[in-house]
């Protein structure tokens, strides 16, 4: 896959818990190579519970030659520890971080940190280490669901930009006219840079409909009734998977979109036959 194609093909991938799950994620690593996506990133959990995993996981991720980028959160962190945090990464030759608010663990309170929103973590990275770092923000095409507005969600998005990112991974969604409607907003903002769609492969109808749940993405109610009807059928789940996100991809990238950002969930099967019923 060349980069006229596709040119910001990225994959994210998630610290493992285990050494069983390790050599899962190298595996799948390994075989997604063949995508040549343009970086991986590694996210991290609430209150950057996982800290010390997404590190490992970036370094084993970047000796299989892949250019990693962590995912790192302002929420229940000081000033000193990012700085900290930063200047390991800075040390180790990282060129590439993914800024988020974060989400606070439950029983954290109000001990949100010392930074409060990810647009001041953005500008926290740029007055600490200048342009080492390519920044790469979020952005929720379907609102953000803390968010009081579509309106107030695309200023912070732009507060973001603003603030100094250079790029953007959207949230999933399952409806291209989200996407393209919430690019055209922020383009008439001011927004130039490269917003990315977040692509989630379909595998699993229960874990879908509750990370859905949980961050607001919508899944259209003839997916849901196609997945229910398939039942414990995992063969037909992953093909009809396959067959409507792939559809979804060849709509994006034939709008314009900037490239695709898959959501892996540390397994190669879904994303690498998507990469394939794409064909580019």
């Amino acid at each position: 896959m060349n980069d006229h194609t596709i040119p910001a093909f990225s994959l994210e991938f998630f610290p493992p818990r285990d050494l069983a799950a390790q050599e899962r994620l190298v595996r799948a690593a390994k075989q997604m190579l063949a995508i040549q996506p343009r970086y991986v990133s590694v996210t991290f959990g609430a209150g950057g519970s996982t800290r010390a995993g997404t590190a490992d996981t970036v370094r084993t991720l970047r000796n299989l030659g892949c250019d990693a980028a962590p995912h790192l959160s302002c929420v229940g962190a000081s000033r000193d520890q990012l700085r900290e945090i930063l200047q390991a990464y800075r040390d180790e030759g990282v060129r590439r971080v993914v800024a988020l608010r974060g989400d606070l663990p439950s029983g954290m309170g109000g001990d949100a940190g010392e930074l409060r929103y990810a647009r001041d973590l953005v500008e926290f990275i740029r007055a600490e280490t200048g342009d080492w770092f390519h920044i790469e923000v979020a952005a929720y095409p379907e609102m953000h669901p803390q968010s009081g507005s579509v309106k107030a969600d695309m200023q912070h998005f732009v507060d973001k930009v603003n603030a100094g990112a250079d790029a953007a991974i959207t949230q999933y969604f399952f409806n291209a006219d989200s996407y393209f409607d919430f690019v055209d907003r922020a383009q008439e903002k001011g927004v130039t840079i490269p917003i990315v769609p977040g692509i989630m492969p379909i595998t699993n109808h229960s874990q879908l409909l509750r990370f859905s749940e949980m961050c607001g993405a919508e899944v259209p109610r003839w997916i849901r009734l196609r997945l229910a009807e398939y039942g414990d059928d995992k063969a037909s789940i992953r093909a009809f998977g396959i067959e409507v996100v792939t559809r979804l991809c060849e709509t994006l990238l034939d709008g314009g979109a900037p490239g695709l950002h898959f959501y892996t969930l540390n397994s190669a099967e879904a994303p690498m036959g998507i990469w394939k019923a794409l064909g580019r």
